[in-house]
């Protein structure tokens, strides 16, 4: 049995991928199974952390503009684009997979049609709440699409609609249901607890905001404990910048504010409010978890797709948005004490929250999957 798994470009296409390629390795440990993505894309440090062989194609994505300058790098990506298409179909032939299982992403698009072209059944597995243009285009090529969100469905064009199974997205190991107040008891942390982080890397804008908040909070003393992750680039300045606004962090034992979160899991079960980006895997975490949220959407990735992810979780009732062109860290800390002082509204974020979650994701897409298999 051997499966072809590909995809690229953000933690939300390849984290789904690594998750399930997982479960089929802890299930059936004969399978041969093979990543392929993109060079120089994130899937080059990921997938060989996890363990599994790597290929790839010198393929990017398109820029939305018409500068000179993104006319020019288009030209690149077009020539780049054909060139991928008989590197893929090479890779394709050499792994020989019984199933090709794409997660989205520009990488995932020429080796979709290169098993398209071999007669290779795909199945393919969109994160997102507003299907992206890769999975759009793969479509035709696949004989399942899986959905993270429900809503994504409606957004799809009527002849991909009828290939849709619903599966959700697939969640790290340990991100589950907990009891809060026993997550809270094994961290040493009394009271309520406020969450909130911008990604790996850390937004720069947002995180001049949080500085204002933690200013804000230093000065009121609200009495929840508040953990901040600035990410690696807003580690190298946003603690020079809370120093300059007259916040001595050491005197503050309520507000925690580090470079990454290590212990994900638990604080998010732990955590009576997150405030939080919109990517995808973000948006599952948090329902799996049943942690209600204040979300602001990246406005800087390709189609809005975080704007339909915040949406969709808000449309539910579990999260409260702002956009990043109306939000300031004194709105956001004024939100954060709204919400914490309505107790009963916190539960039903968080039942709403729970009602949208899908727990075993990665058991349904192993299901259909494995029809392939021979």
């Amino acid at each position: 049995m051997k499966i072809l798994v590909c995809g690229g470009g953000t933690g939300g296409h390849i984290n789904p991928a690594i998750a399930v390629a997982s479960l089929i390795r802890a299930r059936r440990p004969e399978t041969g199974i093979v990543f392929a993505g993109a060079a120089r894309g994130m899937e080059e440090k990921l997938v060989p952390a996890a363990g599994f062989e790597l290929k790839t194609v010198d393929v990017s994505g398109f820029k939305r503009s018409f500068t000179p300058s993104a006319i020019a790098f288009n030209v690149g990506a077009g020539y780049r684009m054909l060139k991928s298409r008989r590197e893929a179909l090479k890779i394709v032939k050499d792994a020989a997979p019984d199933v090709v299982f794409g997660t989205g992403g520009y990488a995932c698009f020429p080796y979709v049609r290169a098993a398209s072209k071999l007669g290779i059944p795909v199945v393919l597995h969109e994160s997102n709440a507003l299907p992206g243009k890769a999975v759009q285009a793969a479509g035709k090529f696949a004989e399942k699409i899986l959905l993270g969100f429900p809503e994504a469905k409606e957004k799809l064009p009527p002849e991909l609609q009828e290939k849709v199974i619903v599966t959700g997205n697939p969640i790290r190991a340990g991100m589950n249901v907990a009891d809060k107040e026993a997550a809270k008891k094994a961290l040493g942390i009394e009271g309520k607890l406020v969450l909130s982080f911008w990604g790996s890397l850390g937004a720069r804008e947002m995180n001049k905001m949080m500085a204002d908040y933690i200013k804000l909070e230093s000065d009121e003393k609200p009495g929840f404990t508040h953990v901040h992750a600035t990410g690696s680039y807003g580690w190298r300045w946003m603690p020079d910048l809370v120093k300059e606004k007259g916040v001595d962090l050491e005197k503050q034992p309520l507000i925690d504010m580090r470079e990454y979160i290590h212990n994900m899991p638990e604080l998010l079960a732990a955590a009576d409010l997150v405030i939080c980006r919109a990517g995808a895997m973000t948006m599952i975490e948090i329902a799996a978890t049943g942690t209600p949220a204040i979300i602001v959407p990246s406005p800087n990735v390709a189609e809005n797709h975080q704007e339909s992810n915040a949406r969709a979780m808000e449309s539910r009732g579990a999260a409260v948005v702002v956009l990043e062109k109306e939000c300031t860290g004194a709105l956001l800390y004024e939100k954060t004490k709204e919400l914490l002082a309505d107790e009963e509204g916190l539960k039903e974020m968080s039942r709403a929250a729970l009602r949208g979650a899908i727990l075993d994701a990665d058991e349904r897409i192993y299901d259909e999957l494995r029809a392939y298999w021979k």
